[in-house]
């Protein structure tokens, strides 16, 4: 049986479909190729911003209490994230109702009212304050070591905007990026449960399959060179009673034959009770209640990230842990051990994906949107054949002092500052892993 099927409409608009008949629910999905990524500094945020007016009525709903009630008739939760790349609108819908479904995500992509604006800019401003502590500083650690791996570009601004851009955005700005965005060559819709090709290809076909729009996708800038030399902190100052540390490397693209040993890397440091972060940090030292490690792959770039939040009296001793737990990867390679178990567990989980229809219509949508498209056995076969040379080359290459970055916010005491940028400045000669005293 197909893993997936792919057709392509007459005006570009691609549907992927993934046939799960062992299911009662249904998924639908809608990628636009349009993030943060593409924003300049003055309308940044506009893509966010665009992703929340969509959900302010459309042509056929007159207002957003109306056109949730119109997802939930048909057993649907809708809702919508932007990324660096993507803006993704999704629904779970009834299998009886795939048609419904896709006129009202039709309705939302191609025929928006983009009304209330200033109702939605004060929402935006709410969420955006989120991340700001009430000096109106950046307290995000994602934020803050955006602007150290990716200095000057669009990729170091925040998805929602700061608050000048936010301010700054109007209803013409609003339907210019519409209008070169949401278009159906920058469109996947992809469709997961309990229905079959023709199905999805008609629902799909009957509510998109006029929709043409003429020009071109403007494209986003290409990355300069980023000339690192040291590792780079930022500290910023909250009140509360632990402190957030993110520590980041700078790591290559999603395209890299380097992509599938960091994925693995990043299992090995955050897999359950027995990874290297927990075992280390909380189970044998009792650091903290929580550490966890992300990996986020871009078409150009990406990081490998780690998150701990903790009392400041253990800030010391968990960033020296950390860089013990990195300059040890670079320095030993991976037991064969180790590494069976990291890989069966990310076996285990792809198999379980097959049971989710969230997963699958991600899995291809996003993946046919971005380039990236990799069905469940190629990640089967690609994760079985990592080996611990492979694990080995890819951290010395890319655990480097060159691209550590380390963002702390909280009530973290002064007294440590230097003594953790003393650990930073000694990752990889021979100093990491000893603590300050």
């Amino acid at each position: 049986m197909n893993q997936f099927f792919k057709d392509t409409l007459a005006g570009g608009l691609r549907v992927m479909t993934v046939e799960m008949p062992h299911l009662h629910c249904a998924e639908m999905v809608c990628y636009v190729g349009t993030g943060s990524r593409h924003e300049g500094a003055e309308t940044s945020g506009i893509s966010h911003f665009l992703e929340h007016m969509l959900f302010r009525g459309t042509a056929e709903h007159s207002s957003s209490l109306l056109l949730e009630r119109a997802f939930e008739a048909i057993g649907g939760a809708v809702n919508a994230s932007t990324d660096l790349e993507t803006t993704c609108f999704h629904s779970r819908l009834h299998p009886d109702h795939l048609r419904q479904g896709a006129a009202l995500f039709a309705s939302m992509l191609r025929r928006p009212l983009l009304e209330d604006l200033e109702t939605e800019r004060k929402i935006i401003l709410e969420e955006a304050l989120e991340d700001l502590n009430e000096k109106g500083e950046e307290i995000n650690p994602d934020n803050l070591t955006a602007r150290l791996l990716w200095p000057e570009t669009s990729l170091a601004l925040p998805t929602v905007g700061t608050r000048e851009s936010i301010h700054n955005i109007g209803i013409e700005h609003l339907r210019r990026h519409f209008g070169a965005f949401y278009r159906p060559d920058n469109v996947v819709i992809a469709v997961a449960g309990p229905l079959d090709r023709k199905e999805v290809l008609s629902a799909i076909e009957a509510e998109f399959g006029d929709w043409r729009v003429e020009g071109h996708v403007p494209s986003p800038s290409p990355l300069p060179p980023f000339a690192d030399q040291t590792p780079e902190s930022v500290w910023v100052r909250d009140p509360g009673s632990q402190v957030s540390l993110q520590m980041a490397f700078r790591v290559p693209h999603r395209h890299s034959p380097h992509a599938v040993p960091l994925r693995v890397l990043r299992r090995i440091l955050s897999w359950g009770a027995s990874s290297r972060l927990m075992l280390n940090l909380r189970e044998r030292l009792g650091l903290t209640y929580h550490v966890e490690a992300g990996l986020t792959l871009y078409d150009d770039c990406g990081c490998l990230t780690v998150d701990i939040s903790l009392n400041p009296a253990n800030l010391v001793t968990a960033v020296a842990e950390l860089l013990a737990i990195f300059q040890d990867l670079c320095e030993t390679p991976v037991e064969e051990e180790e590494l069976g178990r990291a890989i069966q567990s990310y076996l285990y989980d792809l198999d379980f994906s097959r049971d989710h229809p969230e997963e699958m219509s991600g899995r291809y949508g996003w993946g046919e949107l971005v380039g990236y498209l990799r069905t469940l056995e190629d990640d089967r076969r690609d994760i079985a054949a990592v080996t611990p040379d492979d694990l080995f080359a890819t951290s010395r290459e890319f655990f480097t002092a060159r691209g550590l970055k380390v963002a702390v916010v909280g009530p973290w005491r002064k007294k440590d500052r230097s003594k953790v940028e003393k650990l930073l400045a000694g990752f990889r000669r021979g100093e990491a892993g000893t603590q300050a005293s």
